[in-house]
C-alpha cells in the first residue's frame, strides 16, 4: 500500500514543484492516515492546509478508499 501511495504522490509532484514546493511521504499509521511533509515553497505557504485536504486527501482517498485522512507533519 505504501508503495502505491508513493506512486499516488509523484502524479501530484509536478503541479506542487511549478510553485517551488513538492512533497515526501512520511508514513502510513495502522489506522491508515497517510503522513506527509510539504517542502519548499509549500511548507510555509498559508494555504498548505488546502493543498493538504482539498488536493491531496482527495485524491488519494478517491484511489485508495480506505484511507481515513492525510495530514502533515
Amino acid at each position: 500500500m505504501e508503495q502505491k501511495i508513493i506512486e499516488a504522490l509523484g502524479k501530484i509532484r509536478p503541479f506542487l514543484q511549478r510553485d517551488g514546493g513538492d512533497i515526501e511521504f512520511v508514513e502510513l499509521t495502522e489506522d491508515m492516515i497517510v503522513k506527509v511533509r510539504l517542502q519548499g515553497h509549500c511548507a510555509g505557504c498559508p494555504g498548505a492546509q488546502m493543498t493538504i485536504k482539498g488536493v491531496v486527501e482527495r485524491i488519494l482517498k478517491e484511489s485508495y478508499p480506505e484511507i481515513k485522512a492525510v495530514e502533515s507533519v
